[in-house]
């Protein structure tokens, strides 16, 4: 099979969450780890970081992956969902597995699929462990999909773990509370081994440290301990620039982010606590290399659609927060700039729980576009409309992102701001 009938392959084949949702969602590790045996358990000759969270992981992986990768370590890269290309989920010292690899390892593992009938993150998740145990990386940094305890990434026993936050997302599959979704999440702490939690939360702190202590793991908690100081950025220019204290102590100074979303400041305590204990562990990662890491994360890891800024005049923004938890951080930041009036391309998925998602989006000043992105779970335009108007938000609706940000642009003035947001699938339409 070619490259593009492989993916169709897989596509038509398997069931994939980003495409049809939670029935493509399975509840156990039972095919991964069947898969992984098939393959000769390559995640057992892996060294790995394990990252989880509702929001930020994504951020997280690609910043750490980027550190290691400055400090001379061979890293692989797994994420997931892709924006454009299949491949972009698996890299390997930031550069995609080749189609071809990719071609291989489908003809491989076919008498598998048709036999035990596996999910398309199962697949990719086979995948990456299989080529990252044959390119010899030092180091995986691996994000899970959803969840946690079942996620199917969960087979590794990693150098630590990483729970970037929990918020309202996915709740028909984790819970209905944030401490049952915490719980799933907390399903990545492995035994006496270490986990940093990015922010602490009266409603979740109980749910880790029982959970650490149940499986005699260290916790740390990377806000208690780090700080982001002296934080400037220019809302036209891609970028953070901050220092970095830890315990009150200098830590870092004079470092440039390249990514924009003041949400970072969060991601950047995980990430400085992670190297520490890396550092506990003999890896050597020097200052410079953290410096490096952050500085080039976009260029060494492709990540996009993090508070991306796609045009100068009117200023046009894209990101992909898509929760409770993201919006009200897309909120704070919008708040933060200057502008006459807010055009808000909005697109969402289909089984995604809007209430709480309208209760923090912009009400004053703003004019929305609603669409539907192109894939079979987008909410139709019309029923995000009629819903929208319920909950006090202003606007049209329009048939596609692209007519969306066609409108948004006809109408913005340059002393406007245009934001495009509200599911990954959106963005990844204009990014």
């Amino acid at each position: 099979m070619k490259y593009t009938e492989t993916l169709d392959y897989l596509y038509s084949r398997l069931p994939m969450f980003q495409r049809i949702g939670p029935v493509a969602y399975k509840a156990d590790l039972k095919n991964v780890l069947a898969l992984c045996e098939y393959l000769g358990n390559p995640q057992d000759k892996l060294k790995c970081i394990h990252i989880a969270g509702t929001n930020g992981k994504g951020s997280v992986s690609s910043m750490l992956a980027a550190v290691l990768q400055s400090a001379g370590y061979k890293t692989g890269l797994f994420t997931s969902p892709h924006l454009h290309d299949f491949r972009e989920r698996i890299k390997v010292d930031g550069k995609e597995i080749s189609r071809l690899r990719v071609q291989e390892f489908v003809e491989k593992v076919k008498p598998f699929i048709e036999r035990h009938n596996p999910s398309f993150f199962e697949i990719t998740v086979g995948m990456a462990f299989d080529y990252f145990a044959k390119e010899k990386v030092s180091i995986a940094v691996i994000e899970t999909g959803l969840g946690g305890r079942l996620d199917s990434t969960n087979i590794i026993s990693p150098e630590l773990s990483i729970i970037t936050n929990i918020g309202w997302d996915h709740q028909n599959l984790l819970g209905d509370t944030l401490q049952k979704i915490a719980a799933e999440k907390a399903g990545i702490i492995k035994p006496r081994t270490p986990v940093v939690i990015s922010q602490t939360s009266s409603h979740t702190e109980a749910i880790f440290k029982a959970k650490a202590q149940e499986t005699a793991s260290s916790i740390y908690f990377a806000d208690q301990s780090f700080k982001v100081e002296n934080l400037t950025y220019s809302p036209s220019k891609p970028g953070l620039q901050f220092d970095i204290s830890e315990k009150g102590q200098s830590y870092l100074n004079n470092v440039n982010l390249q990514l924009s979303g003041l949400y970072q400041q969060h991601n950047v305590k995980a990430v400085c606590q992670a190297v520490e204990i890396l550092r506990n562990k003999a890896y050597r990662i020097p200052d410079d290399a953290i410096k490096k890491g952050l500085a080039n994360v976009v260029d060494i890891t492709g990540l996009k659609g993090r508070w991306q800024i796609i045009n100068k005049k009117p200023l046009t923004i894209a990101d992909t927060g898509h929760n409770k938890e993201g919006i009200i951080e897309v909120s704070n930041h919008l708040g933060k700039l200057k502008f006459d009036h807010l055009h808000f391309v909005l697109g969402v998925v289909a089984d995604k729980e809007l209430s709480k998602v309208f209760e923090v989006l912009p009400k004053n000043n703003v004019t929305y576009y609603f669409c539907k992105p192109d894939l079979p779970r987008g909410l139709d335009e019309k029923l995000l409309y009629e819903q929208s108007l319920e909950a006090g938000l202003k606007g049209k609706h329009y048939t596609s992102v692209k007519n969306a940000l066609r409108a948004a642009n006809k109408a913005a003035e340059p002393t406007d701001v245009i934001f495009i947001g509200g599911s990954t699938f959106t963005v990844a339409e204009v990014v």
